[in-house]
């Protein structure tokens, strides 16, 4: 078994990494290995049990085509000032023009052709002076809204056009270690299941009815695009490999929930408000990230038992709610002798799940002030009624560290003068929200690692940070390994 490329990961910078290869080179032998499932049997069984019953290898939510993306609110950033720092790689110009190119395949696919904050308006003048009174800095990123189910079919036809291409997707497949020779990434050891054992069925545990098989693959050319939900397996190959890295960032916070009322000139003029703001006491980075009018906040499991909070939105009407809710992220780079932003990350993470039952806490902002648990009683009398039915009042002072506290209660305050009414004792804050960046890995300006053959994009790499610099990288990639993989000296 000896492919052109096999691309580990099919989240968003790794389908496109194959849709740029398969564009001009029908020819090329392309594999692409996703421990999750086709997006057609990515179905929650919590949607008709009501329960998560942690799937086993992985989670239908965060793992399978188009990676956690299907699951999200499926925002796309045109600016290449957002969602990752492929511009400090490549250049401002050139990651412009990828995200043009990205979009253009988005928009060939059915995305909704309308971008909000695209045009300078009074309102949005009213609202950047807002937040310079206030010391925020709004960043100005236009966004296209693809909306849960859109994005979900999006990526539905983009799967079926990579087959029609004839790249060669297996799923349910985990990638176990790399095949390195004489310095040189040859291949991948993987653990799957053959054709005769393949099953869809899932018992009450959620665990498959199938037995794994372990065996080699061999490529030209690999490429790991395996997003945040592998970037602790991405850590452990570095290591193992002596993958060069540098210390990533490290994102903690909360998502907050707030009536669409409060946001309605933030949500009209904007969809997503890019709010940065730096801290009075302790100048730490805070910022608003994944807005979702109208939206629900959602649980995400990660290594199928560590809960943290997300949210989406949805384009029908029909699935609008009557509260908004964001997430504020605390941004930490940590100096020498730190290594281990995801082991950091999860730690907080695990403190909250043993605290709620691996559930996610919601507290009032009333009662995080005032260093007390939010109880049922005080929570049932709100205006703002949680759109996570089986968050658990708690006290997130026990999960946070003091410093991260601090941050988040002063960014809340300052968006306040933004948004006049947001920081209500009944804002709802949910926690714990933990992006689970890698290390970076140090890689060329052809996107190779210090491992000869081996190539790294994408969230997983620490790279970029969303779904379209992931899909621009992943253009990028296709276009390099288009040229290496055909080239008789590869």
């Amino acid at each position: 078994m000896l492919y052109d490329v096999i691309i580990v990961g099919a989240g968003p910078s790794g389908i496109f990494t194959a849709y740029e290869l398969t564009k001009n080179n029908k020819d090329l032998k392309v594999l692409m290995i996703e421990k999750g499932r086709s997006i057609e049997k990515r179905i929650c069984p919590k949607r008709d049990l009501g329960r998560c019953i942690h799937c086993a290898p992985s989670c239908r939510v965060t793992t399978g085509f188009s990676g956690a993306g299907a699951f999200s609110d499926g925002k796309l950033s045109l600016s290449p000032d957002v969602g990752g720092i492929l511009p400090e790689l490549i250049g401002f110009e050139q990651t412009e023009a990828l995200i043009k190119d990205a979009d253009g395949i988005y928009l060939n696919f059915g995305a909704d052709s309308h971008v909000h904050g695209a045009e300078e308006n009074d309102a949005i003048r009213n609202i950047r002076r807002k937040a310079i009174q206030n010391n925020l800095k709004l960043i100005e990123c236009p966004i296209r809204h693809l909306g849960t189910e859109e994005g979900y079919r999006i990526y539905s036809d983009l799967q079926k056009h990579l087959s029609s291409k004839g790249v060669e997707m297996r799923f349910e497949t985990m990638v176990t270690d790399l095949i390195v020779e004489d310095g040189v990434a040859r291949g991948v050891q993987v653990q799957s299941k053959s054709k005769e054992q393949f099953s869809d069925s899932i018992d009450q545990k959620g665990n498959a009815n199938q037995h794994p098989q372990t065996y080699a693959v061999y490529g030209r050319k690999i490429a790991l695009a395996v997003g945040r939900e592998g970037a602790e397996w991405l850590h452990n190959i570095c290591r193992k490999y002596k993958i060069k890295t540098a210390v990533g960032t490290v994102d903690i916070g909360v998502r907050v929930e707030v009536r669409d009322e409060i946001m309605k000139e933030l949500n009209d003029n904007l969809y997503e408000s890019k709010l940065v703001y730096y801290t009075p006491t302790f100048d730490d980075k805070v910022r608003v990230f994944c807005s979702n009018p109208s939206g629900e906040v959602a649980t995400e499991y990660y290594d199928r038992h560590l809960a943290v909070v997300n949210g989406h939105a949805y384009k029908s009407t029909e699935l609008k709610t009557r509260n908004t809710n964001f997430a504020l992220l605390v941004s930490k780079n940590f100096t020498e002798p730190f290594k281990s932003p995801i082991e950091y990350g999860k730690h907080i993470a695990m403190l909250g799940n043993m605290l709620s039952g691996n559930r996610i806490i919601v507290q009032r902002y009333g009662d995080f002030k005032r260093g007390r648990r939010t109880t049922d009683k005080r929570l049932n009398r709100n205006n703002i009624t949680p759109t996570l039915k089986d968050a658990v009042p708690g006290d997130l002072s026990l999960v946070l560290p003091y410093r991260i506290m601090k941050d988040l209660e002063e960014m809340i305050e300052a968006l306040d003068g933004v948004v006049p009414g947001l920081a209500s004792d009944e804002l709802l804050l949910y926690g714990v929200e933990v992006k689970f960046y890698s290390n970076k890995i140090l890689i060329s300006e052809q996107f190779e690692t210090n491992l000869k053959n081996l190539y790294a994009l994408g969230d997983g790499a620490g790279i970029t940070r969303g779904l379209m610099q992931s899909s621009a990288m992943g253009l990028k990639m296709g276009r390099i390994l288009t040229s290496v993989a055909t080239s008789p000296h590869a």
